[in-house]
This record gives C-alpha cells, sequence and structure tokens, in this order.
C-alpha cells in the first residue's frame, strides 16, 4: 500500500501549516502525519542531497493543535556537518520503522524544545539539517514551491490558489464561491473578463459566442496564438475554454450567439458580463434577464481618429436591481455603425479592451463585496483623451 494523502483542508485552515506551504516547502499531511520532502542535506561524502522530514500531527478537527511531542523523523541517509562528521546533536537511537503505508523513517531525531506550532518545530530541524547543506552550496533551500495539484471535490481549481493564501485574503476571495457566471460575448474584452474571472473561485463559468478565433482577434486578446492554431479556425468558445480548463474546473461552452431562441442557456446565471455589440439582440437580451431579476454589467467603448490620434471613451454599465432605470439610461442599442467608430475597424487596442475587463471585474468584485464600494458605482467612463474617469453612482 502506498501513502495516503488526505485532504489539504486542515493546510488552509491552520496558519502554521499554511505557513509552511506558502513559504514554498513541500508539504503533505495524512494518517495523522506531516511531511516535508525535499529537504536539503549533506551526506558522510559531503554530497548535498534530500531527504524528508516527518512529524506526527495532532488535529483538533481539521486546525492543527500545538505539537505533543519534540520528536521527528527522517527518511533518506543521515544528515551531516559540512565537515561530513554526523549531527550528533539531533541523533535518537530509535531503529528505522515503517510509519504509515508508503513511509519509513530511517532515523529518529530528537532536539527539545517547547515548539509554539509545527511551523516553529519543522523550521527548526530543517535550519539544523539544511544549514549544513547551505554552507556547500548557499544556492539549496527545502522552499521548492512545488505545484499543488487539488482533487475534483477539493476546489474549482486543479492547483493550490497560493496567490490568494499566501495574501492572506481566502475569506474575501470566498465571497465568490460558488457563483455562476455568463460571459455572453468573447471578442476582445469578454476574452479579458474570462481571463479575470477565470482565477477566481466561481463554480462556473459559462461561455456565450458562435464566431471563429481569427486572425484580428489575436490582437486584442490574452495569449500569442500560433499561426498553426489560426490556420485551424479554432471556434472561440472551444479555443478560450481549452485554454482555461488547464488550470480550472466548471467552464461551459455554448458554441451559438444568444438569440431570443436560446435565451434559456442563461437560466441558472447569477451575474452576466454583457459584452455584444449593439443592436436589436442585445435589447432582448437585456430585456430578458431584467425580468428575470440577474445583475449584469454591459461593456463597451467608442474609439475614433481626432486629429491623427486615437480618442474615446471606455465605459461599463452596472445593472443591478437597484439600479434598472438610472443603468438603463447608459446602455446603447443604437443598430448599425455609430459615427466613425474606429473600434469595429480593427484597429489593436488591446489594452483597451483589457481597461475595460479590468473596470467590469473590479466592479462585479464590489457588488460581491470583495472590493469597497462607496460610490456605488452605476456608470464608469474612461476618457483616453483626458485621462479622467467619470463615474455616476447611488452615493
Amino acid at each position: 500500500m502506498g501513502w495516503n494523502s488526505m485532504s489539504r483542508r486542515p493546510i488552509a485552515l491552520s496558519p502554521d501549516l499554511l505557513r509552511l506551504q506558502n513559504e514554498g516547502y513541500d508539504i503533505d499531511i495524512g494518517d495523522g502525519f506531516l511531511l516535508v520532502r525535499d529537504v536539503p542535506f549533506i551526506d558522510s561524502q559531503r554530497a548535498v542531497r534530500r531527504g524528508m522530514l516527518i512529524s506526527t500531527l495532532k488535529l483538533s478537527g481539521d486546525i492543527a493543535e500545538k505539537p505533543d511531542t519534540h520528536v521527528c523523523y527522517w527518511t533518506g541517509t543521515h544528515p551531516c556537518h559540512a565537515d561530513g562528521s554526523k549531527i550528533s546533536s539531533i541523533e535518537n537511537s530509535s531503529a528505522p520503522q515503517d510509519l504509515a503505508p508508503g513511509v519509513r523513517a530511517d532515523f529518529t531525531f530528537s532536539a527539545k524544545a517547547d515548539y509554539r506550532d509545527y511551523y516553529h518545530k519543522m523550521t527548526t530541524y530543517m535550519g539544523r539539517i539544511s544549514g549544513e547543506a547551505a554552507k556547500l552550496d548557499p544556492s539549496v533551500t527545502a522552499c521548492t514551491f512545488p505545484v499543488i495539484p487539488t482533487g475534483e471535490n477539493e476546489s474549482v481549481f486543479k492547483y493550490i490558489d497560493t496567490a490568494t493564501s499566501r495574501a492572506g485574503i481566502g475569506v474575501i476571495n470566498a465571497r465568490l464561491d460558488g457563483l455562476r457566471i455568463g460571459i455572453a460575448g468573447l471578442g476582445g474584452t469578454g476574452s479579458y473578463i474570462l481571463d479575470f474571472v477565470a482565477k477566481t473561485c466561481v463554480a462556473e463559468i459559462r461561455l456565450f459566442d458562435g464566431d471563429i478565433f481569427s486572425q484580428h482577434n489575436a490582437f486584442r486578446s490574452p495569449g500569442a496564438p500560433s499561426i498553426e492554431e489560426l490556420q485551424a479556425k479554432p471556434q472561440k468558445v472551444t479555443r478560450f475554454a481549452a485554454i482555461y480548463s488547464n488550470m480550472r474546473r466548471g467552464i461551459t461552452v455554448h458554441d451559438a450567439f444568444l438569440e431570443p431562441d436560446n435565451f434559456a442557456l442563461l437560466d441558472g446565471l447569477d451575474f452576466i458580463f454583457v459584452c455584444m455589440d449593439v443592436g436589436s439582440t442585445k435589447r432582448a437580451l437585456i430585456e430578458h434577464v431584467v425580468n428575470r431579476g440577474v445583475p449584469f454589467i454591459d461593456v463597451g467603448m467608442g474609439v475614433v481618429v481626432n486629429d491623427g490620434r486615437l480618442s474615446g471613451i471606455v465605459r461599463t454599465t452596472t445593472s443591478t436591481a437597484d439600479t434598472r432605470d438610472s443603468a438603463a439610461r447608459h446602455i446603447s442599442f443604437a443598430e448599425g455603425d455609430v459615427g466613425a467608430n474606429e473600434y469595429s475597424s480593427n484597429i489593436q487596442i488591446a489594452e483597451l479592451n483589457a481597461l475595460n475587463a479590468a473596470m467590469a471585474v473590479i466592479r462585479w468584485k464590489k457588488l460581491f463585496g470583495v472590493y469597497n464600494d462607496t460610490r456605488k458605482e452605476v456608470y464608469a467612463g474612461y476618457s483616453l483623451a483626458s485621462g479622467e474617469t467619470v463615474v455616476e453612482g447611488l452615493a
């Protein structure tokens, strides 16, 4: 039988274990033990090698308690000083033993101290062992920052979101947990919205677009598609779903343009980003969403050539149950081209798409309590010429 790794929930809930993980130690828990792999040490031939440090782990529910013993175990040859002599100060005379299926301790170590927590205990031992290795090779470290995969039912992410845990904002970001988000349109702005939302813990991201990912899309979307990829003419939804499914679960694709006869595809969504062209279909979509009480953000921009330079507005409009009337007057439903709109001419303005997406996602996160929201923003318009942002809100 092999090692039985348990859920990583105790790591997320225990500050000392989480600190070990965030600092890059390769830790694992299971069968009542805490393991730290890839700990550098010196062997008797004065060569740098790597071993595994092990401690019993005392949990109260899913939270680590204070260590109840100063003893640790070691898998590997005996650690030595930089001169090749054994580190005898931590040596214990116990024989090798099998601690758990797949885990064998070659040595038992005893460094007596009143350890505050498991971070204190494990780093103390590693300091004595790896400190000798660092004397011969200052670049060696036990902080290897391993990739940490997750189980199917453990997280929407396929590997742990260590960025959130390192920043200590897990409770705040968890306010998005369970949400089902729709993105109507995967053009420039819609694709950047996907890039941002994919890195949140929402349960589902539902994509709607019936178009092909063409060459001009490459210049106003995240990433860098190859010539071969463009020649294959992939559908936008399948292309982007394949990219972001590398890091997360819960992406649903609908290779179709939203029309009144398929608006049922929106059922069950908690929020929608509307990234569609102006027109009657957009009007019908928004009427459908409003009638069902679903909040949404409408994005858009109007860019024109003015004295040989680009000028215009990048805007977001937020429509919720409290802002329907205020938002309605800012949403454009004009048919066809509106003036000399240079955006429709495929000008490469990826930075404006990214800005528009960032404005929308920040506003969405405000609605769900991630960011502070004192203005209760309904409309925001950023002027390229002045660099100013005009905001209309309820407060």
